[in-house]
C-alpha cells in the first residue's frame, strides 16, 4: 500500500496483494512502463466494487479513474478473476479437506434492480415484480463461486442451464456429476441440457405442507452466496452497461471474499 495517502479498509493487505499480484503482472517484453502503481490500481477496483461508487468519483489519492476503468476492462475481457477465483477456490477447498474440484454444484439466479446505464436491456420479473437484470450463478456446496451468466430480469432461469453447465465443467476439468436446483428448473429440456453435459439435475423441491419460510437442503448454499455479493454495494444493482462487467465483478468481489478467508487459514494449511 502506498505509503503517501491514508489507508481505506477496501485495501488489499500484504497477504493478500503477494496472492494477487501474479495475475495481474504478466507483461511481454516490449511493453511501455507503468504510469500508475498496480497494487494502488487494484486497491482502486477493490474500492469501486465495495462502496459502489461511479468510476468517476474515486478519491484524488488513487490513480485516475479512466485508468483504473481500463484496466479492470482488460483483465475482465481475459479472465483474470476468473482465474483468480477458480485458484482459490481449489485452495480452500483443499484446507477444508476437500478435493479442489467439486463434483456437486447449486444452481440459482437472483433479480437485482436496473439503473439507467443498464436501463437499455434491463427487462421485467413478473413475480420480483423488479425491472432489471437477472444474475444466474453456480457455487460449489461451499458457496464459491464457479459460474456465472447475465440476462434482463424476464429470462428464465431454466434456459440458462446449459450455459452455467458448460462454465462449471470447464473450471473444474469436467467433475461436476450433479446439481442442486430449485422448482424453477423443473422440464424435460433444463434436465436434457445439464445431461448433455453430464450432470444429473436435482431438484429440490418445497415441503408440501410449507407454512413460512423454510431453509432447503443444500439450495440455501447458494442464498448465502448472494448474500455476500450484495454485501458489495457496487453489485446491489446493476449499475453497469455491459452484462459482461457486472459478471467480471462479481468475480472480483468473490476474489476479494476468498482472499480474506484465505489469510485467515493457520500456517501451515494447504
Amino acid at each position: 500500500m502506498s505509503t503517501t495517502r491514508k489507508a481505506y479498509p477496501s485495501d488489499a493487505t500484504d497477504e493478500e496483494w503477494a496472492f494477487v499480484a501474479p495475475y495481474l503482472t504478466p507483461m511481454t517484453p516490449d511493453a511501455p512502463q507503468r504510469r500508475h502503481d498496480l497494487r494502488e490500481v487494484y486497491n482502486a477496483l477493490r474500492w469501486i466494487v465495495r462502496t459502489g461508487s461511479p468510476w468517476r468519483y474515486l478519491p484524488g489519492d488513487l490513480p485516475p479513474w479512466a485508468a483504473v476503468h481500463q484496466q479492470a476492462q482488460r483483465r475482465i475481457a481475459a479472465g483474470v478473476f476468473e482465474e483468480m477465483v477458480h485458484d482459490l477456490r481449489a485452495l480452500l477447498r483443499a484446507a477444508a479437506g476437500r478435493d479442489p474440484d467439486p463434483t456437486a454444484v447449486v444452481l440459482d439466479a437472483r433479480t437485482v434492480r436496473g439503473t439507467p446505464e443498464s436501463g437499455h436491456r434491463a427487462g421485467y420479473d413478473g413475480h420480483k415484480k423488479t425491472k432489471g437484470s437477472k444474475v444466474h450463478a453456480a457455487v460449489d456446496t461451499l458457496g464459491h463461486l464457479l459460474g456465472l451468466a447475465v440476462t434482463p430480469a424476464n429470462a428464465q432461469e431454466r434456459a440458462q442451464v446449459g450455459e452455467l453447465a458448460d462454465a462449471v465443467q470447464e473450471a473444474t476439468g469436467t467433475n461436476v456429476e450433479v446439481a442442486f436446483v430449485d422448482q424453477g428448473y423443473t422440464g424435460e429440456d433444463p434436465a436434457e441440457e445439464a445431461e448433455a453435459r453430464g450432470i444429473e439435475l436435482a431438484v429440490v423441491r418445497l415441503p408440501e405442507a410449507k407454512k413460512g419460510f423454510v431453509l432447503l437442503p443444500r439450495r440455501w448454499v447458494v442464498e448465502r452466496s448472494f448474500a455476500w455479493a450484495a454485501r458489495f454495494r457496487r453489485l446491489a444493482k446493476d449499475y453497469e452497461r455491459l452484462p459482461e462487467t457486472v459478471a467480471g465483478l462479481h468475480f472480483v468481489a468473490f476474489a476479494c471474499l476468498m482472499l480474506h478467508k484465505m489469510v485467515l487459514l493457520p500456517t501451515g494449511s494447504p
